[in-house]
């Protein structure tokens, strides 16, 4: 079998598996609304409203989609790795500090200018900081899932502490920075909704990536070392290198997330401003497989129903929380198809040593 025809096929099964795992959360997500003695077509017209109908509303779903996409994108491209990486909201909290900090001194220069480069830094930053647990798995083998955990905490304290001493806002009473500079604020596309140009960008680093992890020499090496680090060593790719490489690029991702955040949402960073982005991504990755190409459909599907809960509860009465069970129910698939397929790797591998 052919390279294309497998890629081809692999990204048939990630969009039915998907398909698959919505399907089977909305039908459980149906029989919650039943059984608690709500409408069900009523509850689903005023959730698609909610999510759809008029600029505000679906303005929204894009609001709710691009935090959902860069976080699941950053999970996605450290997994190719083979590396957890749990870390994403840590990476968005420093990325989000330092756009705030950029985008709040730089001044004098244009939009044009202004916003690239504070969102660079912000990638940069949130690049960094993943270094941390990449270089510890790949040169001492330390699990990254402790320490990314552990990282996400110093990251949300120690911006904590940045917004409530040295670099809080005087002219406020909640710990909160400074406004950015009107230069840093990405351009609203849809008022009087908060979406902006920060759709674009994370549609342009999703085909970046795309194109990297399946177009170049690098991402050949990336994939290879997922696949199995011993043997791309033997052939003389340095997996060690490629490892923390990959995280760096994982944990700019976070970084963005973090810039987009502040200059396109807030224009500041408000002391434990994030509901658990980075954690969202886990979701979405694991739902799409990893499969960058299917990445926009699960962030988009869950932005819908996030955005459409609101409007759910209010016209119908029907909780938000209802969502939840819907998002609970599409996790325990997604983790049971992973923990599958990796069962049948292990079976796959014990047949081969005894073969040979």
């Amino acid at each position: 079998m052919n390279d294309k025809l497998r890629d081809f096929l692999y990204e048939r099964q990630s969009l039915l598996n998907v398909f698959i795992a919505v399907f089977t959360a909305m039908i459980v997500g149906t029989l919650v609304i039943y059984f608690m003695g709500y409408d069900i077509l009523e509850s689903y017209e005023a959730l698609y409203q909610g999510a759809f109908k008029g600029r505000f509303n679906f303005g929204g779903t894009l609001e709710r989609f691009v935090p959902l996409l860069l976080s699941g994108l950053a999970f996605a491209v450290a997994s190719k790795a083979s590396i957890f990486n749990i870390g994403v909201e840590g990476q968005l909290y420093f990325g989000a500090i330092t756009a705030a900090f950029f985008g709040y001194i730089i001044k004098g220069v244009p939009s044009l200018v202004h916003i690239p480069v504070t969102l660079l830094l912000a990638a940069a930053a949130g690049g960094l900081w993943a270094v941390i647990p990449g270089f510890l798995r790949a040169k001492y083998n330390v699990n990254e899932v402790t320490t990314t955990i552990m990282l996400n905490y110093v990251a949300i304290f120690f911006v904590g502490y940045i917004v409530n001493h040295p670099f809080k806002n005087p002219n406020v009473g909640v710990p909160q920075t400074p406004n950015v500079q009107p230069t840093a604020r990405l351009p609203k596309i849809m008022l009087p909704s908060r979406a902006n140009i920060g759709i674009f960008i994370a549609l342009a680093l999703l085909v970046f990536f795309i194109w990297l992890l399946n177009k170049t020499t690098f991402g050949y090496k990336v994939r290879a070392v997922g696949f199995n680090p011993f043997f791309t060593d033997y052939v003389g790719v340095k997996s060690k290198l490629i490892m923390v490489l990959t995280m760096f690029l994982s944990g700019a991702i976070g970084g963005v997330l973090g810039g987009v955040e502040v200059l396109g949402i807030h224009g500041y960073v408000l002391d434990n401003f994030s509901p658990g982005y980075g954690f969202d991504g886990i979701m979405v990755g694991l739902l799409a497989r990893n499969n960058l190409k299917a990445l926009p459909f699960v962030a988009f599907f869950l932005a819908a129903l996030r955005s459409g809960a609101i409007n759910m509860e209010r016209f119908t009465g029907v909780p938000k929380e209802v969502i939840g069970v819907i998002e609970a129910v599409i996790i325990l698939l997604a983790a049971a198809e992973v923990i599958v397929e990796i069962k049948k790797r292990k079976s796959s591998d014990k047949g081969g040593v005894e073969v040979g």
